[in-house]
């Protein structure tokens, strides 16, 4: 037991749980504490300055220099305060991670002495190199430079370095030399506003006091979680996220005891750390659990405004994979890290508040509230519909696309889910023109347990199959990757929506100008838009292949790559309606769409070589090095005249040769398939191939492995197996 794995197992199960003690007893002690939030805000600014800031933050103002140097001021003083040498401004380029490039709180005046400094121009703007993030053609050689602008809106916030010091975090926006957005959350806020406007018009017709609409966003956050030594004893999971390889080990989910399950004793305190960390950073983590695969856990927020919720989640992200190290483990948002069990989402959970404390996705009986629920509902549903491909297109991903279909996911097709009490609600509303939406009477049940207090049923449906579901007052988005940044898809599924609440003023005003009365012309166009939509509505099984079927007689998509998926960005009713809500302009979308092919190419690239290099140098050597031993030992009792018993081992020595050679000839091709595709010029086309004639080999080179490693010796086997990473203790 001299190798490696065996090395990383021993380490493994030497590890015990930290303990982790809570800051203080109260949670209202230390939430938001590492942020420079508005009751922080409210004691270190001057009354004019603290306005005019919360004032540009709720009406999306602009804050003029002269505060800025007050707020920047306020800003290093808290910092400092609490240990911080240094400020970035922390944003989010279109790597999928976020960025940030540290200054120190001080400059060097002429007599060469060293003052604090930190002035409101530093604040508002800062100047990273852009030249080496993806940018999809918006930079010119000799336009290298990029600018970060301080987003007032998101909470500055204070991240440990780990080594004794602090840096102010500044959350950004980040644009090229030209102006355009080589970020998420330029065109984030840019559909955010979009919506609010266009929302807050549909609104007025119901009630005049609503003057502002804020979508709010609670993604889920799925991920798994294994022993740091086992990680790196793992070359595919350390290069590619991913294991390429793995047999199914003899128990893995299908007990189902490890969902709720009790949390094992390192995960929880990790766990634990993270979750007290993340509220010092004023984010709202409230649900911990272990998920349905072993080794598969789940967090999840609070209701935050988008934007907010967005930066919160890649901060999170971020603050799980270094409080993972301390405890020795490392943190996967993989989408599908493991083969044959389920893969990893982040169901991102969307609705719209107004500033009248009104959610506009949730049910009423009163008629007048019933009707401007249904006004909402039924253009978020044709929303969807119109523009089902390009919400498809924000979850394609070489990660997502192992998950998407699989059992555990919602399939390529998108489709709505409402229940059957809102279904019924929309057929009445179609055929009898009748507003009612029944929530019900309340229902208990009868457990025949008189200490047990009464449970009362939800009136509302739930259904996990569905990629687009409503869940009682909002909708949920299950299709979400789990390594994704949900700014991407926030920013299209907002914009839509926008785009189709202006389509709808436009249609009610045009009947409101012929002299029709308002309540009547809102019904006709809600029983059109429901007539034309509906085929998008599905109450069944989405996993099922029947669905599938039923889809395609519906004429609904079932994009199932992702470079196809993502040619959707650049269709022209695609940059239509970007331009149309002013989220994006063409430089931009097709640039997002010339990033995404090449990050899919580098992702499929990167799997392949990790693929060829286990299976020649690892796999197939340990094959032929375990052969020769049993080709020894079926001489030696052929030397004994034992043919018989040699028998079974000379089968075995075939297997190994049969499987050894088909890997030989499948890794061989697949090179001779990825060299084809390097030297195609045009991105589209070479994504195709990746996807194609690359990606094909990957079930065939994988299958041979998978056996293989039933056959060779456990001791002999180089890779860490599933059954040792999976579950975790």
């Amino acid at each position: 037991m001299s190798n490696f794995r065996f090395k990383a197992l021993e380490i493994a199960q030497s590890r015990q749980a930290l303990a982790v003690a809570a800051p203080t007893e109260r949670v209202g002690d230390f939430f938001g504490s590492n942020t420079f939030n508005s009751e922080v805000m409210r004691t270190l600014l001057s009354p004019e300055a603290y306005l005019k800031v919360t004032e540009a933050i709720s009406t999306n103002g602009q804050i003029d220099r002269t505060i800025a140097d007050e707020v920047a001021g306020a800003m290093k003083s808290w910092a400092t305060s609490k240990g911080a040498t240094h400020y970035t401004h922390w944003f989010q380029p279109l790597t999928g991670e976020t960025a940030e490039k540290h200054d120190a709180f001080f400059d060097i005046t002429m007599e060469g002495k060293a003052v604090e400094k930190f002035k409101g121009s530093a604040l508002v703007q800062q100047e990273p190199d852009a030249s080496s993030f993806p940018n999809g053609g918006l930079r010119n050689t000799f336009e290298a430079r990029g600018y970060t602008g301080w987003d007032p809106s998101s909470p500055a916030f204070l991240m440990d370095n780990g080594a004794g010091g602090k840096t102010l975090c500044i959350p950004s926006v980040f644009i090229s030399y030209t102006g355009e957005a080589l970020d998420y959350k330029t065109p984030l806020l840019k559909a955010l506003n979009a919506l609010d406007k266009a929302a807050t018009a549909v609104c007025q017709y119901f009630d005049r006091n609503i003057t502002k609409v804020t979508p709010t966003l609670g993604p889920e956050q799925e991920y798994f979680v294994v022993d740091r030594a086992l990680f790196y004893a793992r070359p595919d999971l350390v290069l590619a996220g991913r294991t390429v390889f793995g047999h199914s080990p003899a128990r893995g989910q299908q007990l189902e005891d490890h969902y709720f399950g009790s949390i094992p004793p390192r995960i929880n305190a990790f766990m634990v750390d993270f979750e007290f960390e993340s509220m010092k950073l004023g984010m709202p983590v409230r649900t911990r659990h272990n998920e349905v695969a072993p080794g598969q856990f789940e967090v999840a927020p609070t209701f935050e405004e988008v934007n907010l919720a967005v930066d919160h989640n890649a901060l999170l992200m971020d603050l799980m994979e270094k409080v993972s190290e301390k405890h020795n483990l490392k943190v996967l948002f993989h989408e599908k890290p493991f083969a044959g069990v389920n893969g990893s989402g982040k169901h991102n959970n969307w609705s719209m508040g107004t500033n009248t404390g009104v959610n506009l996705l949730a049910p009423s009986t009163k008629p007048k509230e019933s009707l401007r629920f249904l006004t909402f509902l039924v253009n978020v549903v044709k929303a969807v519909h119109d523009n089902a491909d390009l919400l498809r297109a924000t979850i394609a991903s070489a990660g997502n696309e192992h998950r998407l279909g699989a059992n555990e996911a919602p399939p390529a097709i998108v489709s709505v889910f409402l229940g059957e009490s809102l279904t019924q609600a929309l057929n009445d509303l179609e055929t009898k023109s009748e507003v009612t939406v029944n929530k019900g009477d309340n229902v208990y049940y009868k457990l025949g347990l008189n200490r047990i207090p009464s449970l009362m049923r939800d009136n509302t449906d739930r259904n996990r199959t569905s990629p687009f579901a409503f869940t009682g007052n909002k909708f949920e988005f299950r299709a979400v990757g789990s390594a994704a940044n949900s700014a991407s898809t926030m920013t299209v599924l907002n914009a839509i929506v926008a785009d189709q609440l202006n389509a709808f003023k436009s249609d009610l005003d045009a009947r409101l100008a012929k002299g029709e009365k308002k309540e009547l012309a809102i019904v006709d166009i809600l029983k059109e838009y429901y007539a034309n939509t509906k085929r998008i509505l599905f109450e069944g099984n989405g996993y099922s292949d029947e669905w599938v079927e039923e889809a395609a007689r519906r004429g609904l998509s079932n994009i199932k790559s992702s470079p196809e998926a993502l040619g959707v960005f650049v269709q022209p009713e695609s940059l239509a309606l970007f331009e149309r809500t002013g989220v994006m302009n063409h430089a931009e979308v097709e640039s997002r769409y010339e990033i995404e092919l090449e990050k899919y190419i580098k992702n499929v690239q990167i799997e392949s070589r990790v693929m060829g290099d286990l299976a020649m140098n690892h796999v197939v050597s340990t094959a032929l090095k375990y052969q020769n031993k049993l080709a020894e030992t079926a001489r030696n009792l052929v030397d004994l005249g034992m043919n018989a018993e040699a028998g079974p081992i000379k089968d075995i020595l075939r297997e190994i040769s049969t499987r050894v050679i088909a890997i030989k000839r499948s890794v061989e091709s697949m090179v001779d398939a990825r060299k084809k595709a390097n030297n195609v010029t045009d991105t589209t086309e070479r994504a195709k191939l990746y996807s194609t004639e690359v990606k094909d080999h990957f079930d065939i080179i994988r299958y041979e492995v998978d056996k293989l490693e039933e056959v060779v010796d456990d001791e002999d086997w180089p890779l860490v197996k599933y059954r040792e990473l999976l579950f975790v203790k």
